[in-house]
């Protein structure tokens, strides 16, 4: 699906003071100026990026690329810019146990800077928060025309929607965290796992993606102004405080899961103790009357009565013993 938005200097009001939310206005067609949306393409969509907009192949290529990592890439010949950032998403997961529990993934969106047309394009592979809340007019001084400020404040939502994500997360760990104090079911454990997995990814992403911020920082590649160096300021910051929370919450979850590890360990191990004494001391009659049962010639072998009582005092004998041992405490 392409689409094509544009926004204009909006009128003042009575009281000369010009609203800062102005939506982007669809047009039929691009035009210098515009923004450029393309979600969930499809080849005739990649052909209509080389053909139309004159687009290089290799980034076309790299922005259809679902594993392709955060990176800033730049044309000599044609002076075009590639930014690829990963954006956090939902997972959708068919198989999940619980539905309930809300996991987490990244995909690659992709900002391409045409200057010879005066273009912004947006490649999405999947359907985006980001890309629907800017297209719907929910971002305040959004100006198509400034591509550069138009990115970092893609990168400022997108840094906002990994804490969002992140809070998420530590919420739901919370939740099962408290029902594996009373119970450690299979489920619980796999739901701990799926928070582990949804973590690694963030990790991984932000990290690539402020590699990627440091290198605009730099300006070499993209001119920034002095409105911009501040919003950057901002987005380095939502970025770093993303990062800490990620790797908080990963050693938080990586001690409880160890934790709880040790736990079902040594209920093992008093299982297995348990069910060693329960052996050593049922296997004491069965030795009585084993003895018993040979034709070796034993005292009061001729009633059973014998047999039985001393069977009997044996095991009482032996509990008592086994109960009072360092071996049970």
């Amino acid at each position: 699906m392409i689409e094509y938005y544009k926004t204009y200097m909006p009128k003042a009001d009575p009281s000369g003071i010009a609203s800062q939310r102005c939506a982007p206005r669809k047009i039929d067609a691009p035009e210098p100026g515009c923004w450029v949306s393309v979600v969930s393409p499809d080849a005739d969509d990649r052909r209509w990026l080389q053909s139309e907009l004159g687009i290089e192949p290799e980034f076309v290529r790299s922005s259809l690329d679902d594993e392709e990592t955060s990176h800033i890439d730049y044309d000599d010949d044609t002076g075009q810019v590639l930014v690829i950032v990963d954006c956090p998403f939902v997972e959708d997961d068919r198989e999940t146990v619980d539905s309930s529990i809300i996991q987490y993934d990244t995909h690659p969106l992709s900002l391409i800077f045409l200057p010879e047309q005066d273009i912004l394009v947006t490649v999405s592979l999947k359907e985006s928060e980001i890309i629907n809340t800017f297209a719907q007019g929910k971002v305040r001084n959004l100006n198509t025309t400034q591509r550069t400020r138009v990115l970092l404040q893609m990168l400022l939502h997108i840094s906002q929607r990994y804490l969002v994500c992140l809070r998420s997360i530590n919420r739901q760990f919370r939740e099962n965290e408290r029902v594996l104090r009373k119970t450690m079911r299979n489920d619980e454990l796999i739901k701990m796992l799926g928070f582990e997995k949804s973590l690694v990814y963030f990790s991984t992403s932000l990290k690539s993606t402020e590699a990627t911020l440091n290198k605009i920082g730099y300006g070499r590649i993209l001119r920034l102004y002095e409105e911009d160096r501040d919003l950057l300021d901002d987005v380095s910051i939502e970025m770093s405080q993303a990062i800490e929370m990620c790797s908080t919450y990963s050693n938080i979850l990586n001690g409880t899961m160890d934790t709880f590890g040790n736990i079902i360990n040594n209920n093992m191990n008093i299982t297995m103790r348990t069910l060693a004494i329960l052996t050593l001391v049922l296997s004491i009659p069965n030795m009585v009357y084993g003895f018993y049962g040979m034709n070796t010639p034993l005292p009061m072998d001729g009633t059973w009565v014998f047999a039985f009582g001393l069977s009997v005092m044996a095991t009482v004998g032996a509990t008592v013993i086994l109960l009072h041992s360092r071996f049970v405490r």
